[in-house]
């Protein structure tokens, strides 16, 4: 979920080829021009706060569809990749009917905002279309919006929360600690500071302060000096997208002696920002992940587009290889058929240190979370190894799903 860095979009767009360009100018990409093959619809966000990471997405999504189709497709059909702007939550929504209508997409992959997760995920269920989200972190989703025919490779925000938690209360910055909060004002930012503060009221923390901040905002400097006020114990970041990188750069020049942490996270907030990142964060995977599949995925990455892969693009490129699989396994590219094996317990290689699966009952998938912090200069070894992966949340030997949400705590029933 949840975002961000600057990178430049023209840097992108030549690096990806026919894809990044069609889907530029407003029209589908399309990866295939064959009649006998799987079309699949990818959406995300290619513009405004989310678009760094959305060109994260489509390179994931691209380098995925390339190397199944090397390996001979999906019972024996090509995949034809159909990528386009997501834009807000009403053209997704304008843009996901379509491709289900009138493109025949098997199933939809992507998107990062929650708002627009929410529209496709009712397009998608009013036609009975699986959709594969990868960025959508508001436990809303998985919780009382959820869908029969919606699927969650991102982790929900109790997740993020929970991940860098454990690594907040082994630092004594929790219990008994004021916290001020700068949270993104819309659906994913909202839910994230419902989850954070209750973690931290559950663990003995408090808020002295939080703020709403505009996801067009640039300049930081009101809240900072709002925090400068406050004098809290830790800053807790749920901001999403480029706001992180561009309040990370304000808040070091300030030069406050307030520690930093985050609710939510994307790797590319850090590259944007590499001598002014600070704190301890939550990671869904990084490039540094030590498993054989995760060093395989981030070497082939790297030599097709010119560097590691960010999480987002491991969320988008794992939607590819879930569904191959579960098309593979059921032998069919129907949605009713597919649903059902994936709540059936599947595993697959996420590549991580353990397999991951989807819960039944709201369609979470479940796998290892980390926390991250900045790693010493001198230790870097080039300009993307700027960051120190923690251990796997939860540990070796503990129920993936002690992070997770609760039925309890976030009731899903999906309509008849």
């Amino acid at each position: 979920m949840s975002t961000r860095g600057h990178f430049t979009r023209r840097a992108v767009l030549k690096s990806g080829a026919g894809i990044a360009a069609l889907s530029a100018i407003g029209a589908p990409a399309i990866v295939y021009g064959q009649s006998d093959v799987i079309r699949i619809g990818h959406l995300t966000p290619r513009t405004g706060f989310l678009g760094p990471l959305g060109e994260y997405a489509v390179m994931g999504v691209t380098l995925a569809v390339e190397e199944v189709n090397a390996a001979g497709g999906v019972l024996g059909r090509k995949l034809e990749l159909l990528a386009e702007d997501s834009v807000n939550p009403s053209t997704a929504a304008t843009k996901a009917e379509r491709m289900i209508e009138r493109e025949k997409v098997a199933a939809i992959l992507g998107e990062i905002s929650s708002a627009s997760g929410l529209s496709i995920s009712q397009v998608a269920g009013r036609n009975r279309t699986l959709f594969i989200q990868t960025g959508c972190n508001s436990d809303e989703l998985r919780g009382k919006s959820c869908n029969k025919y919606m699927f969650h490779i991102e982790g929900a925000n109790t997740m993020y929360v929970k991940a860098v938690g454990q690594a907040l209360l082994l630092e004594n910055m929790v219990k008994g600690k004021k916290w001020f909060g700068l949270t993104a004002d819309y659906a994913f930012g909202h839910d994230l500071l419902r989850v954070t503060k209750k973690f931290a009221q559950e663990n003995g923390g408090s808020f002295v302060g939080d703020e709403l901040v505009p996801t067009d905002a640039t300049d930081f400097s009101p809240f900072i000096l709002k925090i400068r006020q406050a004098r809290p114990d830790l800053v807790v970041s749920n901001l999403a997208g480029n706001q992180i990188t561009n309040f990370i750069k304000q808040y070091s020049e300030y030069n406050l002696p307030f520690p930093i942490a985050g609710g939510g996270f994307d790797t590319a907030a850090a590259w944007g920002a590499p001598d002014s990142f600070a704190g301890i964060w939550p990671c869904i995977w990084h490039h540094t992940v030590a498993s054989p599949s995760a060093q395989k995925f981030t070497d082939a990455f790297t030599k097709r587009w010119g560097k590691p892969p960010e999480n987002q693009a491991w969320g988008d490129y794992l939607s590819v290889k879930v569904l191959a699989q579960a098309m593979a396994e059921t032998k069919s590219t129907d949605s009713t058929a597919l649903v059902k094996h994936l709540e059936s317990g599947a595993k697959f290689d996420v590549m991580k240190g353990r397999e991951g699966y989807f819960r039944n009952w709201d369609h979470q998938l479940i796998a290892e979370m980390y926390s991250i912090r900045p790693k010493a200069k001198n230790q870097q070894k080039d300009k993307w190894d700027i960051l120190a992966l923690g251990p796997a949340v939860p540990a070796g030997g503990q129920d993936l799903e002690i992070i997770a949400p609760t039925r309890e705590e976030n009731a899903c029933t999906f309509p008849a």
